[in-house]
């Protein structure tokens, strides 16, 4: 401490531990001078449900760390085995707002870590400054997607393009109904806008894309607006190319392929 350190004790494995064991624990570290005790979901078995027990219930085990031991102050440390890992990790925020002074959050960028990784640290600070209000983190989100895609590139990590906050087709809209209600009104299938967290929207043509989105994206492309003959030349020649087997949507250089080849470009 007189350099300036400090002392966190990490509980691997707490949520399979005997609690009369893991206090006796907590207690000696305390009075040796630790300030937290980290809680390990280190199998991903913890449960975020109020009512789960000890050893794996989350909110029981942090209020008991509370009621029965002298540790200062508490982390959680969660595992993703069962997918479960942002919500525990809330599930522990949750239970000590209002009883611990201080919880610390061990998160991971995009989750990476041992098998199923860890809470992803992009997903707990949204969901804190977005469904909890937690204004420490206004203003500072636009740089979420830049990150991840950063630290994939220097890790090899690669980022699942359907990944939520910071994957490329994380506000990717193809289907009619979804196009038409985006292009009226974001709100109606975003919940934040893409630009929060550095993102973009995507408006693609694919095989459940209707009039209105393709009409879009020519208009986007080509700067004007197509007539309804020229409008439904490339709806046909879309048709035609999905009944052929195309799967996925069509790539934006594709799409612009398709106009050039139509003289609409």
């Amino acid at each position: 401490k007189t350099h300036g350190l400090r002392t966190f004790v990490h509980g691997e494995d707490s949520t399979r531990a005997d609690w009369d064991f893991e206090k006796k624990l907590i207690n000696a570290v305390a009075q040796a001078g630790a300030e937290c005790y980290r809680v390990c979901d280190t199998v991903g078995i913890g449960l975020s449900d109020p009512n789960a027990p000890l050893p794996n219930g989350i909110p029981a085990k942090v209020k008991a760390i509370k009621k029965e031991t002298g540790i200062r102050s508490i982390e959680i440390h969660a595992h993703d085995d069962f997918g479960n890992a942002v919500e525990n990790t809330m599930a522990a925020i949750r239970a000590a707002s209002g009883l611990w002074d201080d919880i610390y959050a061990s998160t991971t960028f995009l989750g990476i870590g041992e098998r199923a990784g860890n809470a992803e640290t992009e997903k707990v600070l949204l969901n804190l400054y977005l469904q909890y209000g937690v204004k420490k983190f206004e203003g500072k989100t636009g740089n979420l997607k830049q990150a991840a895609d950063f630290i994939g590139k220097a890790t090899g990590y690669v980022v699942p393009p359907n990944k939520a906050i910071v994957g490329d087709y994380g506000f990717a809209h193809e289907s009619g109904i979804h196009t038409h209600g985006v292009l009226s009104n974001p709100w109606t299938y975003e919940p934040y806008p893409p630009e929060l967290v550095g993102n973009t929207r995507r408006l693609t043509i694919g095989k459940q894309s209707g009039k209105g989105i393709i009409k879009h994206k020519i208009t986007e492309i080509t700067g004007k607006t197509p007539t309804e003959q020229a409008l439904m030349t490339v709806v046909e020649k879309i048709k035609e190319i999905y009944a052929n087997g195309r799967r996925a949507s069509l790539k934006e250089e594709e799409f612009k392929k398709l106009l050039l080849t139509l003289k609409l470009f």
